[in-house]
């Protein structure tokens, strides 16, 4: 009912058809008036209450005695204003406050209009029995509807309140799915920065470092080539970093392929460091691009790792396939490591979640004092997540 607009048309359209109906049978003029008083008392208060009755209990409860008293004064005064029990039975049903107050107000109308009856047509037991049985199967119809009534809104609004818990875990699994893509995002952006802007900022500063001392110690042609491999990072850093401001793209491998990647990775970090660097590529071992970038990250890390903890002297890259899959093996001569102590750094953990994301793995083989082995593996046909 919150939609009144129907109902405004029903209680004005039936109080005018019982106006005519009056003025047809040409009521006696005390009788047209009391009517006609009655009907304008239940139209006011309907308008008056109708738009208030559902929110405010106060006003529901008026309405209802508009409406049992209209009717009731009304049939005192002209029999036919019985058919206003049409539009007030199911009024009382809806503003009733529950299925049980409703029962009773049903009743309390039946009665009121049964006592209007006999003011009218007097206390005759004729009288009496025609009005106790025309209101009894007035009641027992308006009972039988007005149950089914409240069992079929009681289900509208169980779906209703259905349908608003089902909206509201929607929104919450919408927030959760944004949040978490939001968390995976900048996680992602991690991994690339520690990987490649990170490790090239850590490559310039070693860079202008050792620029510095050879420039101190007077040997200027070994500082003008530390500027110029500093000048060469700079420009790969900036690459990278526009890269990922753009739009997020891994860089990294370019047109030759993974294996012409690590060969420029090792030759660049061999520069760099004055440690040697071997590279084997095979050329079978092909993989997606995303596969790619995953093995050259995993070759950056490892590296950077060399330069940082291991005081090796040499280290050797091996990219190979076998069985369906790529193995992409890091191993270095120096100082080693306990594999199974507690890690601090994002370095290995980032390396993981990197190759977890396209079903790879990493095994690591550390001794201290007998160098490390890096060993990471891909699956052929394998594509990264977002």
């Amino acid at each position: 009912m919150r939609n009144l607009r129907w109902w405004h048309v029903a209680v004005v359209g039936t109080v005018v058809v019982l106006i005519a109906l009056m003025l047809i049978e040409r009521a006696p003029l005390h009788s047209f008036i009391g009517a006609v008083a009655s009907m304008a008392f239940l139209v006011a208060g309907w308008f008056a209450l109708s738009r208030f009755a559902e929110a405010d209990r106060r006003a529901a409860i008026g309405l209802v005695a508009v409406m049992i008293l209209a009717c009731a004064v009304g049939v005192a005064f002209f029999p036919a204003l019985a058919i206003l029990q049409t539009i007030a039975f199911p009024v009382l049903w809806f503003f009733g406050g529950g299925t049980r107050t409703a029962l009773v107000a049903n009743v309390l109308l039946v009665a009121a209009v049964s006592i209007g009856f006999l003011f009218y047509g007097g206390f005759g037991v004729d009288n009496i029995e025609q009005t106790a049985i025309t209101e009894s199967i007035s009641l027992g119809f308006a009972l039988a509807l007005g149950l089914w009534f409240s069992r079929v809104y009681d289900g509208i609004k169980e779906r209703q309140a259905l349908i608003d818990q089902l909206e509201a875990a929607q929104e919450q699994l919408t927030a959760l799915s944004r949040d978490a893509g939001a968390a995976s995002e900048r996680e992602r952006l991690a991994r690339e920065i520690h990987d490649t802007i990170a490790q090239d900022l850590t490559g310039l500063v070693l860079t202008a470092q050792r620029g510095l001392r050879e420039l101190k110690a007077g040997k200027t042609a070994a500082a003008e080539k530390q500027l110029e491999l500093l000048e060469e990072n700079a420009r790969n850093a900036l690459t990278e970093t526009r890269a990922l401001v753009a739009s997020g793209a891994a860089v990294g491998v370019d047109g030759g392929g993974l294996g012409f990647a690590l060969r420029r990775l090792a030759e660049r970090f061999q520069r760099e460091t004055g440690i040697l660097v071997t590279v084997e590529a095979d050329d079978a071992a092909a993989l997606d691009r995303d596969g790619e970038v995953v093995l050259l990250r995993c070759a950056q890390e490892a590296l950077a790792n060399v330069r940082k903890h291991s005081t090796a002297h040499a280290a050797a890259l091996t990219l190979a396939a076998r069985d369906g899959q790529v193995d992409l093996s890091i191993t270095d001569d120096g100082s080693g490591f306990d594999p199974s102590a507690p890690s601090t750094g994002f370095g290995l953990s980032g390396l993981r979640e990197r190759l977890a994301l396209v079903r790879g793995t990493l095994a690591i083989t550390a001794s201290p004092g007998g160098g490390t082995t890096l060993v990471a593996t891909l699956p052929r046909g394998t594509e990264a997540t977002a």
